[in-house]
């Protein structure tokens, strides 16, 4: 039998002295394994590997991500997060995101989708620091069931998360959604309305997104200048990350 896994990981980024990105600090544990890599994006940038099939029911996983003054970090995926059930009695897994970004730094973050499997339940909670100077684009997307779980009709996994954004000691966003078999209301018309993946662009201190053309999005200005939330639900992830694209102001963050 297979015990629950406690995963914490975290990075460090601070100016390197030489215009660049130094990492002193590169840790991961279990399924989070963060790896350096080069990219077109200015600053350091860090693709997240998922070293195994996590997070399971009852895992409990941890990532800490501090962006010094006047650093720069890309943080992406090199693949979906897949939540899957576990044991009878496991209860649902947790992932905690805590982003810290100091004055003058950025943060890109860009991972690929969460995936909820059929049976799985999956706590997300988020939490964003920023300085008053900081720059932030922050993208996450969500999908509910894996495309033979639909093909099947067997409902899809839960996904509960909440993101709370704070600025110079101000909050800019504190919300929280419940998607997927249980939830209340989820597939509703006032929710989802039989799509089944949503997710959103945050831009804090950037030129903003470009307003959705059509579809299901929304284009929202926040407290503050340059500060601005895409909220989008598609039938599926291709079609919603044709809609949270990063190349409206992002060129040669990820190339997707």
């Amino acid at each position: 039998m297979t015990a629950a896994a406690a995963a914490p990981a975290r990075i460090v980024a601070e100016p390197d002295g030489r215009g660049g990105t130094a990492l002193p600090v590169l840790a991961g544990a279990g399924p989070l394994a963060p790896r350096r890599t080069t990219g077109a994006a200015p600053g350091a940038h860090v693709v997240i590997v998922g070293s195994m099939a996590a997070p399971l029911g009852g895992d409990r996983l941890a990532l800490a991500v501090e962006v010094a003054p006047g650093a720069a970090l890309t943080v992406t995926g090199a693949a979906a997060t897949l939540s899957l059930p576990g044991r009878p009695g496991t209860g649902p897994a947790s992932y905690e995101v805590e982003l810290t970004v100091g004055e003058g730094g950025r943060l890109d973050w860009l991972p690929e989708p969460v995936i909820a499997a059929a049976g799985s339940h999956l706590l997300l909670r988020t939490r964003i620091t920023l300085a008053a100077g900081a720059r932030l684009h922050y993208r996450e997307e969500q999908v509910l069931g894996r495309h033979h779980d639909w093909v099947r009709l067997v409902p899809p996994g839960r996904i509960t998360s909440r993101l709370t954004v704070r600025r110079a000691g101000r909050t800019l966003l504190d919300q929280q959604t419940d998607l997927g078999a249980g939830a209340p209301g989820w597939d509703g018309p006032a929710v989802l309305g039989g799509h089944r993946a949503t997710g959103q662009l945050l831009t804090v201190g950037c030129p903003p997104p470009a307003a959705p053309a059509g579809g299901d999005a929304v284009l929202l200005a926040l407290p503050g200048p340059d500060t601005a939330l895409l909220t989008a639900a598609a039938p599926d992830a291709l079609a919603l990350r044709k809609v949270l694209r990063p190349g409206q102001g992002l060129t040669g963050l990820d190339g997707t």
